[in-house]
């Protein structure tokens, strides 16, 4: 009886046939798990670029429009203007602006503040756009992005809020030029 279950063991393990199904079985999963963080990661990378992009463009404008002070809701509307792919700007975008001084350097904190679909509405966050002639001024904005792919691969291991939301944050520093 153990003879018969050794022979069959043996017949069974010198058969080829189903190889290419193993190798199916066994790679597929892996391959798929690299082509979906590859779209998020192309998807990420793009938003990011389109935020750096408007930023860059919206704080040029301040810059060279000296003699205005813009107010929070006329920057943010500049930079959803210009960042095309981030869905739900006006609700997903919060802006930070904070007056430094660079001989006394006491920068901001590490940590963007950004919204949360999930909690209650938060109060603006630090806006000063009353500075003095020269002054270092730094301007952060956060974004919120749902990720394509929330249960695969990259999607799965960024870090995301409650509303399972993904921050985006971009800085900009400029001099408040002279009136």
């Amino acid at each position: 009886m153990i003879g018969a279950v050794w022979q069959r063991a043996r017949r069974f393990a010198q058969r080829e046939d189903g190889v290419a199904t193993l190798e199916f079985v066994l790679t597929f999963p892996a391959m798929m798990m690299i082509l979906l963080s590859s779209i998020e990661v192309g998807m990420m990378t793009l938003n990011h670029s389109g935020l750096e992009r408007a930023m860059d463009l919206t704080v040029r404008d301040i810059r060279l429009s000296t003699g205005t002070a813009p107010q929070y809701d006329e920057i943010k509307d500049r930079i959803c203007q210009r960042a095309g792919f981030i869905k739900d700007c006006g609700n997903n975008l919060k802006l930070e602006m904070v007056q430094v001084d660079p001989r006394d350097w006491v920068g901001v904190s590490r940590e963007a503040t950004c919204t949360d679909a999930s909690k209650e509405v938060q109060p603006k966050t630090t806006f000063k756009n009353d500075a003095k002639d020269n002054e270092l001024m730094i301007l952060r904005a956060c974004a919120k992005i749902k990720p394509i792919f929330p249960t695969t691969g990259l999607g799965k291991k960024i870090k995301k809020d409650g509303a399972g939301q993904y921050a985006l944050v971009s800085t900009s520093v400029f001099v408040q030029e002279p009136r």
